[in-house]
């Protein structure tokens, strides 16, 4: 009666301390999955912002690619300008050196050319004539000098402008490249930015999977503790049922063996492929017998194996009871070959009803079918 006692006090220490871990887990999972959406949304502003600079940057290229082609049709324009003006001035200086001729001509040999073609003059109009035409001489120098130099004038101002808009292209061309370079900067900047978020998501993720894998865990150790960890009392047969020649009695007899020992394909996620043991296909509820006599050391509850059930039979040989309904054993419990243990389920990671059923010797899984 004490130890009976004694067992329902452990019992209730355990469920009491789950109830209290239970909130603290759930705070946990909560807050992670406040950070979880926290950093989608820091993510997400990263690549809108990201966005919005390769846009700028795009945008500042093709501003540049102007300019360029600008400064290149300016440059034209300037060299353009500046034979016109050699152009110009030669011919300026074409006709000064023919005027500077012409009045050294009058110089040296004073005005006799001009007399004698006044005095040659056969009446009055055309003395008038001669004399307006050498005055005509004279003024249409003075015109095409004055001609020439303003044509001079006019395109060496044209090139001084040219060259005023080339050096404000050349300007704003350096300034698109500093542009440039601060929105790349900015832009890797960022890339930076969502690839650590993109990592710190990845492990908030993972955490956040933790968190609720061990919760689950955490309330299926608590509803075990509340049901004596997974034990029935009173439950399953007392009939002895041994079935095979074997060292080892089939755990379920009759039942189809629907996956054996070694590599497989994982039938769901968070199976592995490695197969321990063999299954055998049951319906829920049906009994798990020992395949032999020996002393249970764990009869619990395990998020992958759902209710299981560990006999030692001594000689480094144990066997392995999985994904079971119900257990009718408790931990230090002796039983005997063919006593009902447990009964078939499809708790943990499982795709259905059925028994997982491994031998170990030594500590390494062997081939049941070797010993049955």
């Amino acid at each position: 009666m004490v130890k009976g006692k004694k067992i329902w006090s452990i019992l209730l220490t355990g469920i009491l301390c789950f109830c209290m871990a239970l909130p603290a887990k759930a705070d946990d999972i909560s807050d992670a999955k406040a950070k979880q959406s926290e950093l989608e949304e820091q993510k997400k502003a990263a690549e809108a912002e990201q966005s919005e600079l390769s846009k700028q940057l795009d945008s500042i290229m093709t501003k540049m690619e102007k300019t360029q082609e600008d400064l290149t049709a300016k440059e034209t324009e300037i060299n353009d300008a500046e034979t016109e003006l050699v152009l110009a001035k030669v011919e300026e200086d074409d006709q000064y050196q023919t005027m500077k001729k012409r009045i050294k001509y009058m110089y040296e040999n004073g005005n006799t050319e001009f007399i004698e073609i006044l005095m040659e003059s056969k009446s009055i109009s055309d003395f008038l004539n001669n004399a307006e035409y050498i005055n005509r001489i004279s003024r249409c120098d003075r015109e095409l000098l004055d001609d020439f130099k303003k044509v001079r004038e006019d395109i060496e101002k044209k090139e001084e402008a040219l060259k005023k808009e080339y050096a404000e292209l050349e300007t704003l061309q350096d300034e698109l490249e500093e542009e440039q370079t601060s929105v790349q900067a900015l832009l890797e900047d960022k890339n930076i930015q969502i690839d650590n978020l993109s990592s710190e998501i990845s492990s908030n993720a993972e955490k956040l999977k933790n968190l609720i894998a061990e919760a689950e865990a955490a309330e299926a150790r608590r509803q075990q503790a509340a049901s004596g960890s997974g034990y029935q009392s009173g439950g399953g047969s007392n009939n002895i049922v041994v079935s095979g020649n074997g060292q080892l009695s089939h755990p379920v007899p009759g039942a189809v063996i629907t996956s054996g020992f070694g590599y497989r394909d994982a039938p769901t996620a968070g199976a592995t492929y490695s197969h321990d043991g063999i299954d055998y296909g049951a319906g829920a509820g049906s009994p798990i017998y020992a395949a032999d006599s020996g002393t249970v050391i764990t009869a619990t509850f395990n998020g992958a194996r759902g209710y299981y059930v560990v006999i030692n039979h001594g000689n480094g040989m144990q066997t392995w009871y999985q994904h079971c309904s119900a257990l009718y054993v408790s931990v230090g419990q002796s039983v005997s070959r063919g006593q009902n243990i447990a009964a078939v389920g499809s708790t943990g990671v499982s795709t259905g009803p059925h028994l997982h059923f491994e031998v170990h010797v030594n500590g390494v899984p062997v081939d049941p079918l070797g010993y049955l």
